[in-house]
């Protein structure tokens, strides 16, 4: 058996064949018959490794089972590889040997075992130096391993082939020129390795080399001159700018420190700050551009190399002007104070104005506030100066002070302003005349009053100040029946007070008008004066008078009628005058007694004593009446009158009179026609009387009284006592009424003739007529009073 197995059967194929690909036929090979290959169970053995092949009993044909890769089954880099198997047949068993040899087809790329290769290189590494690479691999063998090298294109490097005694190629990279690590700081090269199959296959590798720096550039600023501009008040910190200087080297040889360089000033110095690492200028002081418009700065750029380089720049900073300084007014001549009389365009000051800032921020305007509330206006002299002058006329009375505010302002944005403000006080001159509060003063006094007494004060007024104000008063004089007003009245010559210096009494004076002037102390004085016009205000001070019928002192009046009197018969009159005026003397009588209520009546009014019966038997022949003649005064001032009424059976003669002449005083028209027409109706009234008596039988016929002639024309040359005072007080002194004078004259025509009844007046009483109108009648007065009467 052993012997038919010493026999070997050897075959050749590629690697990498598909499956069910045909190598041989065993069949014909081995001589066996195709089909005892079934029957004799024929089977494939391979020997250390694993099967890939596989017999096909029905053709008898040896097949690829499995691809073959020969790098998988030859391990080791030869150039033959077998691939050893058994072909085993049983009844009877044999064994033939079989060798496959598996040929190499390049299937296989070149591989480099880093793919990646990182070189260092110093740029002033010399031209010429080499280094090693890493090779790369190719598991193909003979003419399908590596051939061959190729670098990528580079003007600094190139390779150089080396071959091993075992055929394998080795390359090294040479450096054919001078590197500069700021022109090229990295150079990335391709390495690749080819084999030599056909087609041939190839793998790369990338080299990277890093060009190590030396210290071979100095810093450079981008530009040797920097201008940049910075406003002035510039806040600390403020960023000017940053400084960006290069150096093409790089780590420690890169890093640079910035300073200030022997040329740069110590001032620059304090305003700004540098920062040696970033090279940051920033506002340090405070930029005023009034003290520097512009700063220049020498600063340097240091690296940090074993042997440093440096740069240089300079730096100019300009400084923008803000407008940061308020203008100024300086006021370089002043008059604080003026009178108000001086003339328009008298010079009043002479201001000065100025801004330290440029430009328009420098260009200033003065103005006046309220200038056109003012009386002045600024005037421009010349650059920077103004004149302040009077424009109006002044009036220290309208404004004693005025604030003058100036108000400088520049064109800057925005603008700043400034404000100067003046006092100037107004002199006074005496330029306003005193005036009294009303031009014309009504007083009003009640008659009594006490000597002395303050009647009213008079104030005056004068805008002007000090002595110009100082007012004094004074009665302007002026004479009054031979008197002096001065007399009459006082006035304090200081505060104006207005006093009486006498007693006034109504029924003599019932008014006085009269002038007051003040002046002032100025120089010239200036004056002005007021009409007083004092008005006496009457008082119920005179108690009524009975004048009618005319009774001696303390006595009563008889009063003798027929008892054969009828109703309504006029027993007698009742007549009483008051020297007051007004409601003061209105009189009204009013019965205080009386015998017999029913027999008389009294008029309240006219005071006439009438019948209210006609007498009976039981009547007494005598009544008595009392009568109280009362004014209307407050409070009420009365006078009373006793009357004993006898009744006769005839007419008896009149009660005795006592006659009194009167005396010859002024003898007018109108008295003349008074006297006419009251004798006329006297005449009229006695034939009257005369029919009567004749008609009442009974009685004796009383004996006609006739009035002598010498009498008659006493009367009617007779006239009242008139004052000749002003009109105003004769006629508000009017007491007694026509109707008074004409029942005078009746009642004693009666009697037979006519008298005038002489009241008891006591001397110096104060009581005088006024005025008679249509009669005659008393008048007496004090000598003092008598001088009043004209």
């Amino acid at each position: 058996m052993w012997g038919f197995a010493l026999s070997i059967t050897r075959y050749s194929i590629p690697e990498e064949m598909e499956e069910g690909s045909f190598v041989a036929n065993l069949a014909t090979d081995l001589g066996l018959d195709v089909r005892s290959l079934e029957k004799r169970k024929a089977k494939l053995d391979v020997i250390h490794s694993k099967n890939y092949l596989d017999i096909n009993k029905d053709t008898g044909e040896l097949v690829i089972r499995e691809k073959i890769d020969r790098e998988s089954i030859c391990m080791t880099k030869t150039t033959s590889c077998f691939l050893k198997m058994d072909v085993i047949l049983a009844n009877p068993v044999r064994i033939f040997n079989i060798e496959l040899e598996i040929m190499d087809i390049n299937d296989n790329a070149p591989v480099f075992r880093r793919k990646t290769m990182h070189l260092d290189i110093s740029e002033a590494t010399p031209p010429g130096e080499r280094f090693s690479l890493t090779n790369a691999v190719d598991a193909d063998v003979g003419a399908n391993s590596i051939k061959t090298y190729y670098l990528s294109e580079s003007k600094y490097f190139n390779i150089d082939i080396q071959t091993g005694s075992d055929g394998s190629k080795y390359v090294d990279l040479v450096l054919s020129g001078n590197l500069d690590r700021e022109e090229h700081a990295v150079h990335d090269l391709i390495l690749t390795a080819v084999d030599g199959g056909v087609p041939p296959r190839s793998g790369t590798a990338s080299i990277i080399i890093n060009v190590l720096d030396i210290n071979d550039n100095a810093p450079m600023f981008s530009q040797p001159v920097y201008a940049v501009n910075v406003s002035e008040n510039s806040a600390a910190g403020t960023v000017v700018m940053t400084l960006n200087a290069t150096d093409l080297d790089e780590g420690t040889n890169a890093q640079l420190i910035y300073s200030y360089t022997l040329y740069t000033s110590e001032k620059t110095q304090e305003v700004f700050s540098l920062d040696p690492n970033s090279g940051e200028i920033k506002v340090k002081g405070v930029i005023d551009y009034e003290e520097s418009q512009s700063f220049e700065m020498h600063i340097q750029a240091q690296d940090r190399g074993t042997n440093p380089l440096s740069g240089h720049c300079k730096v100019t900073v300009f400084v923008t002007d803000l407008n940061d300084n308020y203008p100024e007014v300086t006021i370089k001549s002043l008059k604080s104070a003026l009178t108000e009389d001086v003339s328009v365009g008298t010079l009043i000051a002479v201001v000065s104005v100025s801004d330290r800032d440029s430009g328009a921020n420098g260009e200033v305007e003065l103005t006046l506030n309220w200038q056109e509330t003012l009386p002045f206006i600024l005037s421009k002299s010349s650059e920077g100066y103004f004149e302040m002058l009077v424009s109006k006329p002044l009036d220290r009375e309208v404004i004693s002070k005025y604030d003058i505010i100036l108000r400088v302002t520049d064109k800057g944005v925005p603008p700043l302003s400034e404000n100067e403000t003046i006092t100037l006080d107004i002199l006074d001159v005496n330029d306003n005349a005193p005036t009294f509060s009303q031009s014309f003063y009504t007083i009003h006094v009640t008659e009594n009053n006490p000597p002395g007494a303050l009647l009213t004060s008079l104030s005056a007024f004068d805008p002007d100040l000090n002595e110009n104000q100082y007012l004094v008063y004074f009665i302007m004089e002026k004479e009054i029946v031979n008197m002096s007003m001065s007399m009459l009245f006082s006035i304090n010559p200081e505060n104006g007070d207005l006093y009486a210096l006498k007693t006034f009494d109504y029924e003599r004076e019932r008014d006085f008008l009269f002038h007051i002037e003040t002046r002032d102390s100025g120089v010239p004085p200036l004056s002005s004066n007021c009409t007083v016009h004092i008005i006496i205000m009457d008082q119920n001070d005179n108690t009524p008078l009975i004048v009618s019928p005319w009774r001696a002192q303390g006595s009563v009046v008889e009063e003798v009628i027929p008892r054969s009197t009828d109703k309504g018969h006029l027993v007698a009159k009742v007549i009483a005058i008051d020297a007051d005026s007004e409601q003061n003397s209105r009189v009204t009588y009013q019965l205080l007694q009386i015998s017999d209520s029913t027999l008389f009546s009294l008029d309240q009014y006219n005071g006439e004593i009438r019948t209210t019966r006609m007498f009976s038997y039981r009547d007494p022949r005598q009544q008595r009446l009392v009568i109280v003649a009362k004014d209307n005064g407050q409070p009420a001032l009365s006078a009373t009158v006793t009357i004993k009424i006898s009744t006769v059976e005839h007419a008896m003669s009149f009660s005795e009179t006592t006659e009194l002449p009167l005396d010859y005083d002024v003898f007018t028209d109108l008295n003349l026609y008074l006297v006419i027409g009251l004798g006329a109706v006297s005449f009229l009234l006695l034939i009257t009387i005369l029919v009567i008596i004749v008609l009442k039988c009974q009685k004796p016929k009383p004996k006609a009284i006739k009035i002598p002639p010498a009498n008659r024309n006493s009367v009617i040359s007779r006239n009242s006592v008139i004052s000749q005072r002003s009109s105003t007080i004769a006629d508000s002194t009017l007491i007694s009424s026509d109707a008074y004078w004409y029942s005078l004259f009746l009642a004693e025509t009666r009697k037979g003739k006519v008298v005038v009844r002489q009241p008891i007046i006591p001397k110096g009483a104060g009581y005088f007529v006024s005025s008679i109108p249509r009669s005659i009648g008393p008048s007496e007065t004090t000598d003092s009073r008598a001088s009043t009467l004209e």
